[in-house]
């Protein structure tokens, strides 16, 4: 008896043993698998009627056999309520090439982003977008793991708890606007030089007074666009004016001989094709005369102007103004006729379009006045909707075409997404009156508390067509319940 109890005690001892050394070896495995995934910088936001959720997963320690898999599934779960988002699949080797044999579906289906073992990165940027539901506010969201052998047979579970995602704020659908196409890009340099000429001469002295320094002015302009291999100059206008003393024959010979010196110089120093140098001219400048006397506080400013304003002939106008105030006279010969024997010049180019999303954000930075509002729009494509760079893009947009209403709707949408209301109130004053403006003036009416308005706007907008506008509605209708408004 005294020997079958011992063997009893040695046998249940052992069986002991065996169980907690099971035991240890599981919790062993649990840890380990733990350790094999990891998640961080977990972001969820409700945008519109959809959540979006964005991690990193860390793989750096997954380890998969060639005949092997590991799902990795984010979820949220609250309660009875669940909801799976799009599975990340690890793949062995051996694992990865048969099912490529097989159609490539692999475990979950097309939807499933797939990664080969030997060549998978060691952080995961995940990004999916799910329809929004009430149960989602509070959820827990975790990541699901599993590792399969053959015939896809389960060999682990286990489960990583990220966090719960808390009480989820309401955010509308921005509606961005692709810009109307703009064709050839033209644009222009615009400027005035002060050439001087000896008295009653046409001959350009290049050396006398400052006209080196005032020629330098039109050179640097043409040089600018010149040696852009982006551009190509279209013409090179010039207009000449003469001052009005002298009878208007002299200054018409003199303001036309004085022009074509200059387009002489020009066309001998750049050799454009023919025609690419314009020259124009008029024979007295009585525009830039009236705007000097406008601005200035002479005795009989508003006498003289009557004159310049007359429909007296030029030499019969000239000479009654010096008659009648022959002091104030000589205060404009002294002070104001030499500015207005000047040369103004436009220089008229195209820019090359961009298609390439690279050169497109390299030129923003440094030359932002090439790009069209059609390529920043494809630039801003290339971003995450309300990053940073997405927003910069529309900020840069609206600063180059300041009076465009797409430029100034979207500009307004980025501002409100980053929460600088104050801005986009004013690109919004721009912004146009299509229905998608309609809708972010009602967007910006609900973001701002101003339910009742923002209703308004945003049947406004559907009326146009916006069906986005519907989501924005209820939620207005539900917090103007809440605070008791009908």
């Amino acid at each position: 008896m005294k020997k079958t109890i011992i063997i009893l005690s040695v046998l249940i001892a052992g069986g002991l043993q065996t169980l907690m050394a099971q035991t240890m070896k599981a919790q062993n495995q649990k840890s380990q698998n733990e350790d094999r995934v990891a998640v961080a910088d977990v972001g969820i936001d409700r945008n519109g009627s959809n959540i979006e959720v964005d991690l990193d997963i860390n793989l750096s320690h997954l380890d998969v056999k060639s005949t092997r898999a590991v799902l990795l599934t984010p979820r949220m779960v609250k309660g009875k309520e669940a909801v799976e988002l799009p599975s990340v699949g690890v793949y062995g080797r051996r694992r990865y090439y048969s099912y490529m044999r097989n159609g490539g579906y692999m475990l979950t289906g097309k939807d499933e982003t797939v990664l080969k073992a030997g060549s998978r990165p060691d952080s995961l940027a995940y990004h999916a977008i799910v329809p929004y539901e009430d149960w989602m506010s509070g959820a827990s969201f975790e990541l699901a793991c599993s590792e399969y052998g053959c015939c896809s047979s389960i060999l682990d579970e286990w489960t990583l708890r990220v966090l719960s995602t808390g009480y989820v704020e309401y955010f509308p659908e921005m509606l961005y606007v692709s810009p109307k196409a703009q064709g050839v890009k033209t644009d222009s340099i615009t400027g005035t030089a002060y050439v001087i000429f000896e008295v009653n001469k046409t001959v350009l002295k290049p050396e006398i007074m400052n006209n080196q320094i005032e020629i330098g002015k039109i050179n640097a302009s043409i040089d600018t666009v010149r040696n852009d291999k982006d551009i190509t100059i279209l013409n090179v206008d010039l207009k000449g004016f003469a001052s009005p003393e002298s009878p208007y024959s002299h200054n018409t010979m003199l303001a036309k001989g004085r022009v074509e010196a200059l387009k002489t110089h020009l066309q001998r120093l750049y050799r454009f094709d023919e025609g690419v140098i314009c020259a124009e001219y008029e024979p007295e400048n009585w525009e830039g005369l009236k705007r000097f006397v406008e601005q200035s506080n002479m005795e009989h400013r508003n006498e003289i102007l009557a004159m310049i304003d007359s429909h007296m002939d030029p030499d019969a106008k000239e000479a009654a103004i010096k008659r009648a105030y022959p002091d104030e006279y000589r205060f404009l010969l002294n002070n104001c006729y030499p500015s207005l024997r000047r040369t103004d010049y436009c220089i008229r180019y195209i820019v090359r379009n961009f298609t390439d999303i690279y050169d497109i954000e390299r030129i923003m930075q440094t030359q932002p006045h090439k790009l069209s509002l059609n390529e920043l729009y494809l630039l801003a494509g290339s971003y995450e909707q309300g990053s940073d760079k997405f927003c910069e893009v529309f900020d840069v947009a609206v600063k180059m075409y300041p009076d465009d209403a797409a430029a100034n709707l979207n500009a307004a949408n980025a501002a409100m997404q980053r929460g600088d209301y104050v801005s986009s109130a004013r690109y919004l004053d721009k912004a146009g009156d299509s229905p998608e403006a309609a809708y972010a003036r009602g967007v910006y009416a609900f973001l701002t508390k101003d339910y009742e308005r923002a209703k308004t706007l945003l049947e406004e907008a559907q009326k146009g067509g916006r069906a986005e506008a519907d989501v924005v509605i209820a939620e207005a209708e539900k917090r103007m319940k809440k605070a008791g408004k009908k």
